[in-house]
């Protein structure tokens, strides 16, 4: 039963706001009970008349908004939650959030006072307010079926036998409150990880414990450490895991080599980053009697030594990605795996599973073959020493290096020609110093070399997915899959396959999209999806070298659909490919080792695996494949602000890149950072936000920001904790 308020405003009227809630709360604590207005207010110890007439107002208004039951006349109760839906919730760093459900069209809006003891990306059941005509719904978070996580990395505010863990992530609004003895030795503002204890009705901070002190915010390896945790991506490979790695033999019996197609003799190379430490696709290249041309795409035979249903392989799936860090790989596989025994190095054997195609001058491919290799590579080359033998037409394998980029421009020509669409997007990277601070950024360009080894990649990805769903379609029998398989999504009528699938762009994103550009001057056709892809590429072409080209080039990029892993195969948009897979780099992605024994399976003349199993592996990939990108974007974001803070004061050359009715974004030239201008920074006169024209209009100046203008701005502040840059607009 609820507590009686004995000293609210000496009894004489309640807060409007506070009185609802509080009615509301009273309800929800005696659920199965009938109560008139006279006895709530008995219990809520209400006895001013005009508090007792405002309590019989809200009564109707809690009917109304659905929360409430009027089952006889004058008597209420709390409405059975039959009007909820179960979603996940996403929270917005002002502590409202929305929930995602599939039951219902549109995400439900939670005002912060309905999100009851929720945090990001928990499961949730909702109860839905009546639906007001014209406004969005509405609901309470009424249930948590799922904790997303119960791990939440922050930094230690000490009190007197007590702390607060204040979380690094904006979408945590509640600080954690842990006992004096649960502190696990942490200093005041050490960075942790805390771990969610209880979080019991009434209260409002959860109760948590340290579990892990990972050291002072400001220090490198403590803040790359911290991404790591608050993304739960493991940064330390088990001991079984190890030892079990270490037993792996790099022996090629003669019985093995006995069973697959020898390439040790015809010119082979890899070309990768002069940084890259694993290797895992190399080329090779052999002048056929015919005049034609062979050409090997071979890729480390991961699935030889990674045996399924093993330890290893338990932990790749668990993993599914390496993660890229802006100074740090997080390995897939151990280093014996990824860096050795899978690795093509030069000047020894090594196990591939390759693609083997015969093409002629003009690229046509006039025959393909699918099939285990062993291979020795040659030469290890750096893009940077590929580039300079197409440029210079000079050093060893020169001719087959010019060979391939001829092969390789014809195959790049032709597939934008039949839709692919060209992003050539700026990849920040950062020089660091011994201590891991950034000293500098340069952006990383694809050039030809780049390019002629991405051609390949793609031609292979999409042959083998061809492959498999062409070419021994119909003769081998599909396993029946269950009832509740067919029910829950579209079989596919071809063969069970991973493909990495691209949907067309979202038509509310794409109008959106259609606007800010034709705003900004450039023209777009959107009348079929050939159409759009067309234009985009016109587009990109268009705002090459132009001030406003990254900002659309990410603003494109958002338009799009997200790629992802299924086994319905709907095509990739993006690249124009009906049929598509990832296969060429199983050392980094498990996806690809999935291929590689789907392959070998069909290869074997087995039957199609139920697509179930599949399925349930291809959306844990996709999922686990955001989480490594939201990873790599923290801390290149970071590494962004902390790169600033040493340059304060300081003016760079922007573009405008969001405008808001709190500001404007702007993307700086010279390093991609972005920050904000603030409203109240803009001191010259009073802005509006005009939010059809995507500017801020001075009242009485009438100067404009507009979205994609060139702007000077100062760095104002650089916050490492939420990883955010403020500037302001300076006149030069």
């Amino acid at each position: 039963m609820a507590k009686k308020n004995k000293n609210k405003n000496d009894n004489s009227g309640f807060n409007k706001k506070y009185l609802f809630e509080e009615i509301y709360k009273f309800f929800k604590q005696n659920p199965t009970k009938l109560y008139n207005y006279k006895q709530v207010a008995s219990e809520l110890n209400i006895t001013d008349q005009s508090t007792r007439i405002l309590l019989n107002v809200l009564l109707e208004d809690l009917v109304e908004r659905g929360l409430l039951a009027q089952l006889e006349r004058g008597k209420f109760k709390l409405k059975n939650a039959n009007n909820a839906i179960t979603g996940t919730v996403d929270f917005t760093q002002g502590g409202a959030a929305y929930v995602i459900s599939e039951e219902i069209e549109h995400d439900v809006y939670i005002a912060e006072r309905y999100t009851n003891a929720a945090l990001n990306g928990d499961t949730v059941k909702v109860h839905l307010f009546p639906n007001r005509l014209g406004k969005k719904p509405e609901g309470e978070i009424i249930e948590i079926l799922e904790r997303k996580k119960t791990d939440f990395v922050g930094n230690v505010q000490l009190g007197k036998g007590f702390a607060f863990v204040v979380p690094d992530s904006n979408k945590v609004n509640v600080d954690f409150f842990v006992p004096k003895d649960k502190l696990n030795g942490a200093k005041d503002g050490e960075k942790v990880v805390v771990k969610l204890v209880d979080w019991g009705k009434g209260q409002k901070n959860p109760t948590g414990e340290i579990i892990k002190v990972l050291g002072m915010p400001g220090d490198h390896n403590t803040e790359m450490h911290a991404i790591l945790e608050e993304y739960e991506l493991p940064y330390e490979f088990p001991d079984s895991v190890l030892r079990d790695a270490e037993k792996l033999s790099l022996d090629n019996s003669p019985e093995e080599v006995a069973k697959r197609r020898d390439f040790r003799g015809t010119t082979t190379f890899t070309i990768d980053p002069f940084d890259a430490k694993d290797f895992d696709d190399a080329l090779s290249i052999k002048k056929l009697a015919n005049g034609n041309y062979e050409i090997g795409v071979h890729i480390a035979d991961v699935t030889h030594y990674l045996k399924k249903g093993t330890i290893l392989d338990d932990e790749a799936y668990d993993r599914a990605t390496s993660v890229y860090l802006v100074d740090r790989v997080v390995p897939m596989l151990p280093e014996v795996l990824s860096n050795d025994l899978c690795s093509l190095k030069p000047n020894v054997d090594r196990l591939c599973f390759s693609a083997v195609f015969e093409m002629d001058e003009e690229a046509n491919i006039k025959s393909e073959w699918f099939g285990r290799t062993i291979i020795h590579s040659n030469r290890r080359f750096s893009y940077e020493e590929a580039q300079e033998r197409i440029e210079t037409k000079e050093g060893d394998l020169v001719d087959e290096i010019l060979t391939l980029d001829k092969l390789a421009k014809i195959m790049r020509k032709e597939r934008f020609k039949k839709g692919s669409i060209a992003f050539d997007k700026h990849e920040v990277k950062f020089k660091l110093d011994e201590k891991g601070k950034p000293v500098g950024v340069y952006f990383k360009v694809a050039k030809d070399s780049n390019k002629l080894i991405e051609e390949f990649m793609l031609l292979a990805n999409k042959k083998v997915s061809e492959y498999v769903t062409l070419k021994v379609k119909g003769s081998i029998p599909k396993t029946p899959a269950s009832s509740d398989t067919k029910k829950k999504q579209k079989l596919s009528s071809e063969n069970t396959f991973i493909y990495r699938i691209h949907d067309l762009p979202n038509d509310e994103k794409l109008d959106a999209f259609l606007v800010l550009v034709r705003k900004l001057g450039y023209h777009f056709n959107s009348g079929s999806p050939d159409a759009v892809a067309k234009s985009m590429n016109k587009l990109m072409d268009e705002v090459k070298e132009k001030p406003e080209s990254n900002m659309i080039e990410q603003l494109a990029i958002r338009t799009m659909a997200k790629a992802v892993y299924s086994t319905d195969n709907i095509g990739h948009y993006g690249l124009g490919f009906k049929y598509y897979s990832h296969f060429t780099s199983p050392i980094r992605r498990y996806p690809d080792v999935i291929a590689h024994r789907l392959l070998q399976h069909y290869i074997d003349g087995k039957p199609s695996p139920d697509q179930e199993e599949v399925e349930e592996m291809a959306v844990y990939c996709s999922e686990r494949e955001k989480i490594a990108a939201e990873a790599e974007r923290a801390s290149i974001k970071y590494k962004q602000v902390e790169y600033l803070k040493e340059r304060i004061g300081m003016t760079f050359r922007g573009v405008i890149s969001g405008v808001t009715d709190f500001g404007l974004f702007v993307e700086l030239d010279a390093n991609k950072c972005e920050g904000l201008v603030r409203l109240k920074d803009l001191t010259d006169d009073w802005y509006e936000f005009d939010e059809d024209n995507f500017c801020l209009i001075g009242r009485k100046k009438k100067k404009v920001y507009r979205l994609g203008d060139t702007v000077n701005v100062e760095i104002k502040t650089a916050d490492l904790i939420k990883k955010q840059l403020d500037f302001l607009i300076v006149e030069i």
